[in-house]
């Protein structure tokens, strides 16, 4: 009996020495005071250091399988996936999507620090730790943001950048030869692009009065533009820099802020208009066939051509001048002033109501045209001249009549 009691005491320790491959089933909670390590390269005696949890092998998964079956509840199944299985892959740690097949989320090795830092605050920085507002970006050359439709969904391919460094903000087309449409450069004072509620747009100020109001405080010279429009094209002779569309009447408005002059610049009855503002009326006016209409008078430092060439004529006839004689001695000449001259300059010629009635030529009887003054007076001179040969002739026979009288006298 003593034998059999020794045999079986010694099998035991080396049946429990054996390794033990079979599955195990915890009916319990485990609780492991001290570290573990999964896998099949794990071995006796593993030097945890600071770690907690290992895994340790070659393929290395942490999947998370939901088994829920009734009702809605969620079901998806997710995989924590540290580096690629095959030869030649992806040094990399991702989340994935398992029952969609999709990686949603992969950092790379050797991705910089604070690639993407989540603060307590909840602002995301990139490539920062400290990030000031909701999204901070940090590069040490041009940071910037790249929005790429890759033509995934139908829509042709088009990238674009957004970007800035110590040269300037802007916005790159990547698509089409990395051009910049926009540019901001550092230093650019506030408010000089803004854009209200209304959509108005401001250039200097944050509360345009228009749909666009430039702001300009430039002390430079006067003959500085605020705004200037320049075509470098020299290919075209004539090319449209500026066009004013309305359904009705465009104007551009001139104001001196010291004395409140307004001047106004329109196209009010097909005609283009100078208008002062306070003053009643159009002061010049020129309509789509080239008529000039003036409210005051005309000065000019030369001479005014007016055209009088036979092309541009039609119904010419010749003038019977004796007759403009018998009609400007019938016709009153007068010294006035106009109304708005208040008497200070003084004019001489007929009124032309009287001037209307007497040779019916002109526009109308409100206007006299030089050209019918300096043709009557023209007219008229040629008419005198042919009346003095006339006398002169007259004369002369007379003369003649009467030398040969005293010569014929014993």
């Amino acid at each position: 009996m003593k034998t059999t009691y020794k045999l079986a005491w010694a099998i035991i320790p080396l049946s429990v020495s054996i390794n033990l491959y079979a599955d195990q089933q915890i009916q319990d909670d485990l609780i492991v005071v001290g570290s573990a390590c999964i896998g099949q390269d794990c071995v006796n005696g593993e030097n945890f250091s600071f770690d907690t949890l290992r895994l340790k092998e070659n393929n290395l998964r942490i999947k998370f399988q939901d088994t829920s079956s009734s009702g809605s509840f969620p079901t998806n199944d997710w995989q924590l996936t540290a580096n690629d299985s095959a030869n030649g892959g992806l040094n990399k740690f991702s989340i994935d999507d398992v029952d969609s097949g999709r990686t949603p989320f992969t950092i790379m090795a050797g991705a910089k620090n604070n690639s993407l830092f989540v603060a307590s605050s909840g602002r995301i920085g990139v490539g920062t730790s400290t990030p000031v507002v909701p999204l901070h970006v940090v590069d040490g050359n041009t940071p910037a943001m790249r929005l790429e439709q890759d033509g995934s969904s139908g829509f042709s391919a088009q990238t674009w950048d957004v970007a800035g460094n110590e040269t300037n903000f802007f916005i790159r087309d990547v698509t089409n030869g990395s051009k910049l449409p926009f540019k901001i450069k550092p230093g650019a004072p506030s408010n000089s692009v803004f854009i209200d509620v209304d959509g108005d747009i401001g250039l200097g100020t944050a509360s345009p009065s228009a749909k666009l109001h430039i702001n300009s405080l430039d002390t430079n010279s006067p003959l500085v533009p605020t705004m200037l429009i320049r075509n470098t094209d020299a290919t075209s002779p004539t090319r449209l820099s500026l066009e004013l569309e309305a359904q009705n009447t465009s104007a551009i408005s001139f104001l001196r802020k010291t004395n409140g002059k307004n001047w106004w610049v329109h196209n009010y009855q097909d005609s283009i208009n100078f208008d002062e503002r306070e003053s009643q009326g159009i002061e010049f006016s020129v309509d789509a066939n080239g008529n000039g209409y003036f409210k005051g008078n005309i000065t000019a430092g030369g001479t005014i051509n007016g055209s009088s060439s036979r092309e541009t004529k039609n119904n010419i006839n010749l003038i019977n001048g004796d007759n403009i004689l018998k009609l400007i001695a019938n016709l009153d000449i007068y010294s006035w002033s106009y109304i708005q001259d208040a008497g200070k300059i003084i004019h001489i010629g007929p009124m032309a109501e009287e001037f209307f009635e007497t040779f019916s030529v002109g526009v109308d009887n409100k206007h006299i045209s030089p050209t019918d003054t300096s043709g009557i007076s023209l007219a008229a001179i040629k008419a005198l001249m042919n009346k003095v040969e006339s006398q002169n002739e007259k004369i002369e026979k007379l003369e003649n009549s009467l030398i040969k009288l005293q010569q014929a006298k014993p």
